[in-house]
């Protein structure tokens, strides 16, 4: 998946949704409608009032990974630009996050140290005992449930900011940074007994959003003004069902795959957020009503169509299936190679419900790399096919486009909305001891792709030897921001910009191919993907003869 990138309003970074139950742990996981939530957080001892239930842990997340096998997920994508009008009283709740908070008087050296994220919405404290974790909006603060063994996960690397009093914190060297300036003490409402009615729920729903989310712009010009227009529908006697149905219908507008909303635990089953269709879902979804099956079986059907035609008509029977079902590699023609990658992740089966950490997956997923990319030694030209890619780690994105880099390149730079005067990161893709190819590609998207499917496009897209075919991506680049909400739902939502060498952003339209080609048609969508990629792969056999 793709990575994810102020002092004053904060919050937190998930990417999309991420595979069963797993990432909300995983920093840089991401994935797309239908993936999975994030893992639950750990109850914690802060009373709560109305709505009350447990809270899932903040943090960034990317793609999630569905099953090959199972259902997929819809998915859609948020954008920015025009500014919407805002009614006054919004304007007013919104005040206190315009300015940079104060630091609350001198830092006390000898207490607990207490830090404030530029942009994210994050308060951490750190102390002998471990991290604490709050989130912040101008409608107030709650606490994180995640425990300290879990925030490390996000937070576990530290290094000074450019001055003093400024520190940064990372998952793991060389992912995202997060950048925190200290301040005296935590806000007194901060461990505050609230009781969080409708209102003040609803109050907290529109401010993360107005304080984090990137693309209005793009997606929702007048969204914020519209949530305001559904005030006087929130009473402080308003039923659960009622007001999540009102948040669910707000954010279908985004039409935003790594925009969520997670009911609690107790209420999962009777309250659940589906993302609207789109593109090649949305047919998948049209031939479910046409024939009177459910979307999940035609899905299924078409899934198991997808992985058939790449072994039997694209590998002719010769290829590999492996790394947990999720990688398909072999020759498509006589000097033509041929890799499939579906998830950035996953390739480890999960056990004991416990997901696999990144470098678990690069454990998995290395030697697999080597034997193809020793066999694709003599090639003319490989075709890497990420058109049916749900995303995962930024990090294994990375580790396959560097099979690819002859030299440091300037992959993708990414930051956060709200970040206050911190430059926008810069991720290098840096070459590979390991076996690699470094000639013709011919990358493969779809509308399909998408999140860290997505980041793995702008770091191929930067070799001067790769050729972009298909069509445009999902346009969903940006880490999911995970920000629970004080009665046990979590919101996710789009906070980071990530753009290509040369500066354009391409959320919420998609990376455009360089050459067109109609991977899953309509008029053939069991079928077509597998007839365009043996076209392709004939077509540059007989390049590489001449």
């Amino acid at each position: 998946m793709a990575l994810m990138d102020s002092p004053r309003c904060s919050a937190t970074t998930p990417r999309l949704n991420a595979p069963a139950r797993a990432s909300s742990t995983h920093p840089n996981f991401r994935a797309t409608p239908p993936m999975r939530t994030p893992r639950r957080g750990h109850g914690t001892n802060t009373r709560r009032g109305v709505y009350s239930a447990p809270v899932v842990p903040p943090r960034p997340v990317r793609d999630g990974m569905s099953d090959p096998e199972g259902s997929l997920p819809a998915m859609n994508l948020p954008r920015l630009r025009p500014r919407a009008v805002l009614p006054l009283l919004l304007v007013g709740l919104l005040t206190a996050c315009a300015t940079s908070r104060p630091a609350l008087g001198p830092v006390d050296a000898s207490g607990p140290e207490v830090w404030r994220s530029r942009g994210y919405g994050w308060l951490l404290t750190v102390t002998p005992e471990g991290l604490r974790l709050h989130h912040e909006t101008a409608a107030g603060c709650s606490p994180d449930p995640a425990s300290s063994s879990e925030l490390k996960q996000l937070f576990g690397v530290q290094a000074p900011g450019p001055s003093e009093g400024v520190r940064d914190f990372f998952p793991a060297p060389g992912e995202t940074r997060y950048r925190f300036d200290r301040i005296a003490a935590l806000p007194e409402d901060c461990d505050r007994h609230t009781v969080w009615s409708a209102p003040k729920l609803f109050n907290v729903f529109q401010a993360t959003f107005a304080e984090h989310y990137a693309y209005f712009p793009e997606r929702g010009p007048e969204w914020l003004a519209r949530l305001e227009a559904e005030r006087p529908r929130v009473s402080p006697g308003m039923e659960g069902r009622a007001l999540f149905t009102l948040f669910a219908e707000a954010l279908r507008t985004l039409g935003d795959a790594h925009v969520a909303l997670v009911a609690d635990d107790a209420s999962s089953d009777t309250l659940t957020y589906e993302e609207r269709a789109t593109g090649t879902f949305a047919l998948l979804e049209q031939e479910a009503r046409r024939t009177g099956r459910t979307p999940k079986a035609v899905q299924k059907e078409w899934l198991g169509a997808y992985r058939d035609g790449i072994l039997q008509t694209v590998l002719r029977g010769q290829g590999h299936h492996v790394a947990n079902q999720r990688v398909f590699w072999g020759f498509a023609a006589p000097g033509v190679g041929y890799l499939n990658v579906m998830t950035m992740g996953g390739f480890v089966a999960a056990t004991d419900g416990d997901d696999a950490t990144p470098e678990q997956e690069l454990a998995a997923l290395e030697p697999v790399l080597d034997e193809a990319m020793a066999a694709f030694a003599g090639a003319t030209a490989v075709i890497v096919d990420v058109s049916n890619n749900r995303g995962g780690h930024d990090v294994v994105a990375r580790a396959i486009a560097a099979r690819f880099a002859d030299r440091p390149r300037l992959a993708y730079s990414k930051w956060a909305k709200g970040a206050k005067d911190v430059p926008p990161q810069e991720f290098i893709l840096t070459p590979t001891s390991r076996p690699a190819f470094h000639g013709p590609v011919h990358l493969v998207t779809s509308d399909i792709t998408v999140s860290a499917g997505e980041v793995f496009t702008l770091a191929m897209r930067a070799l001067p030897q790769v050729r972009h075919v298909g069509t445009r991506t999902r346009g969903s680049f940006s880490d999911v921001l995970v920000k629970p909400l004080p009665n046990g739902w979590t919101v996710h939502l789009s906070n980071e910009h990530y753009t290509d060498p040369k500066g354009e952003d391409f959320e919420a339209r998609g990376a455009p191919p360089q050459q067109p080609l109609d991977v899953f048609p309509e008029a053939d969508l069991s079928h077509g993907h597998a007839r365009a990629m043996r076209a392709l792969a004939d077509s540059l056999e007989a390049r590489g003869a001449k």
